[in-house]
C-alpha cells in the first residue's frame, strides 16, 4: 500500500485525509501506510505537515507514534512545520499509557532539537525532563541513541553544558550500553 501511495498522489491525499477520519482502525491503518511512505520517501508527505501535526491529538497511540516517525522524517526537509509539532510531542512524551508514543516524541524532539541552537534550547527542558522520567524504563536505552544524535546536533553552549552534567553520572558509574551512550553524549557535547 506505501508503494501505490509513494505513485498514486490520490492515494495519498486519501490517507492524509484517513488521519482526520472519525474511525479509530483507519486512522492507525492510514498512520501505518504513512509512516512507511516517510522512512522511502519522507519529503513526498512535506505538503501534508500541518495534518500530520493535527494528527498528533488523535486518542490512540499508534496514530501517534506513527505520526511522530512522519515528522521524524520531515524534519530535514520542513523544520519549521515540524516547529508546530512541538506541543503534541510534549504531550505524547508524557503520555503515561503508550512507551511507543514516548519513545517516538523522543526521538522527534532530539531531532528537531539537533536543528538550530535555538531549538536547542527549546526542547531540552522536554528531553531534559524525559531523561530524568524514564531512566530505567524499558525504552531508556532506545531513548538515549536519540539522545546522542541530538548531542552532535548544533546545541547551544548552554544545553551542551546542561546535558554534560545530565550525563556525568552515567558516563561514570553506569553499565553496558548505558555507560557507552553517556560517554558518547559526553564526547560529543566537549
Amino acid at each position: 500500500m506505501a508503494d501505490e501511495a509513494l505513485h498514486d498522489g490520490s492515494k495519498l491525499a486519501e490517507l492524509i485525509e484517513a488521519l482526520s477520519g472519525g474511525s479509530r482502525r483507519t486512522r492507525q491503518n492510514a498512520a501505518q501506510v504513512l509512516a512507511a511512505v516517510a522512512k522511502e520517501r519522507p519529503d513526498a508527505l512535506v505538503p501534508y505537515g500541518t495534518e500530520l501535526v493535527d494528527a498528533l491529538n488523535r486518542p490512540e497511540a499508534q496514530t501517534r507514534w506513527e505520526c511522530l516517525d512522519v515528522l521524524t522524517g520531515l524534519v530535514e526537509f520542513d523544520s519549521r512545520v515540524c516547529d508546530k509539532a512541538v506541543p503534541g510531542a510534549e504531550t505524547a512524551l508524557f503520555d503515561e499509557e503508550s512507551g511507543p508514543v514516548r519513545l517516538a516524541a523522543m526521538r522527534f524532539l532530539c531531532r528537531l532539537g539537533a536543528t538550530t541552537e535555538n531549538r536547542s534550547e527549546r526542547v531540552w527542558p522536554l528531553i531534559d525532563e524525559g531523561i530524568q522520567c524514564y531512566h530505567g524504563d524499558m525504552e531508556f536505552q532506545d531513548m538515549l541513541v536519540a539522545v546522542v544524535d541530538f548531542s552532535a546536533g548544533s546545541l547551544s553552549s548552554r544545553v551542551k553544558g546542561e546535558l554534560a552534567a545530565r550525563m556525568k553520572f552515567d558516563a561514570a558509574n553506569g553499565r553496558g550500553a548505558l555507560k557507552r551512550r553517556a560517554a558518547q553524549i559526553l564526547e560529543n557535547v566537549s
